[in-house]
């Protein structure tokens, strides 16, 4: 892959030939159109080399669109300058250990399952046909490196309540996108999708990987599956996408 620009060029400073969409700051473009299938693969290319990724936009879950969100990119830090691993005990600590004893530690990295930019392109072809998880998404286009930045560099505050600094969880995206092969697909108001190339097969990996989501965001298990043996079952055994919602 070319180098990229260091540092990246603003979104105003391009010529895309880009259809109709909206300029949200320096950070984020937005298209006008609702995404459909394909589009994905056609914007992970050409942008890409100049330092642009994808990711999906949720405008139509009852809280607007991107424009109507609380997004302060100049608020945040570099994910690169915290330790994933301390993060994730930090959060076990705080709202975890209570019910669930000490911080087990990181689950082992996974054996692939595919390509992780491929597996992107498929789940984002997926909620763009209409699956249902997203209402009306949107195509974005982001000036990130790797894909686990894009929620930190767009501002994105939808887990504002629980981690006000979103460079403390894109770091962990970051260990999550070596171990696992993830990549940030979807973004709602509250609300976080990611692809995984990695999944767990085996109840013994994919506990050891809901006890990370569990201290990344508690909700998933305090208001979805209730305990952490049913959400390694249900939501994580041979998953495509990882789904996260913060209250």
């Amino acid at each position: 892959m070319a180098s990229l620009p260091n540092p990246l060029p603003t979104l105003d400073s391009l010529e895309l030939g880009l259809p109709p969409g909206t300029l949200l700051g320096t950070t984020l473009w937005l298209a006008d159109a609702p995404a459909q299938p394909g589009d994905w693969t056609t914007y992970q290319q050409a942008p890409r080399a100049v330092g642009l990724l994808p990711v999906l936009i949720d405008v139509g879950a009852g809280h607007g669109g991107p424009e109507e969100w609380e997004l302060e990119p100049e608020e945040m830090s570099y994910p690169g300058d915290h330790d994933p691993e301390e993060i994730l005990s930090d959060f076990w600590e705080e709202c975890c250990a209570g019910e669930a004893g000490d911080w087990p530690g990181p689950a082992a990295p996974l054996a692939s399952q595919g390509v992780p930019d491929a597996v992107a392109a498929d789940v984002a072809d997926s909620l763009s046909a209409g699956t249902g998880l997203l209402k009306d998404p949107r195509l974005a286009l982001v000036p990130a490196r790797r894909s686990a930045d894009i929620p930190t560099a767009i501002g994105w505050t939808g887990a504002v309540n629980y981690a006000n600094d979103t460079a403390r969880l894109s770091a962990i995206l970051r260990s999550w996108e070596d171990r696992f092969g993830i990549r940030v697909v979807a973004l709602g108001f509250d609300q976080l999708l990611v692809s995984v190339a990695a999944p767990p097969t085996t109840l013994d990996d994919a506990l050891a990987v809901a006890a990370e989501h569990f201290a990344f965001c508690p909700d998933n298990i305090w208001q979805g599956a209730g305990t952490l043996q049913a959400y390694a079952e249900r939501q994580l055994l041979n998953q495509p996408t990882w789904h996260f919602w913060w209250d």
